[in-house]
């Protein structure tokens, strides 16, 4: 019989490639950056609430922030994606 480890309080969960997010994540943040959909998607509401603040208050130019998250999700490996934005939840670029 084989059973799974147990993992200690507080340790980092490992690396599961079928749970990533980073290539929607960065889509939405290329496409959809000024309302904070990437951040949503990650399940920050906090930082997608105030992205979708920022670009209303600057009429879209605030989407610029997403844009540029988008892209630096994209140029990240899966599992350095994971474990900054996953795992210690990295809330700016």
């Amino acid at each position: 019989m084989s059973q799974d480890p147990i993992q200690p309080s507080g340790s980092v969960p490992p690396y599961d490639p079928a749970q990533s997010k980073r290539v929607v994540a960065g889509i939405l943040g290329i496409l959809l950056g000024a309302f904070g959909a990437q951040r949503f998607y990650l399940g920050d509401t906090k930082g997608g609430i105030i992205r979708l603040v920022i670009g209303v208050v600057t009429c879209g130019a605030g989407g610029i922030i997403g844009l540029i998250e988008g892209i630096m999700y994209l140029t990240k490996t899966d599992e350095q994606f994971y474990q900054e934005y996953i795992v210690n939840k990295k809330a700016w670029f």
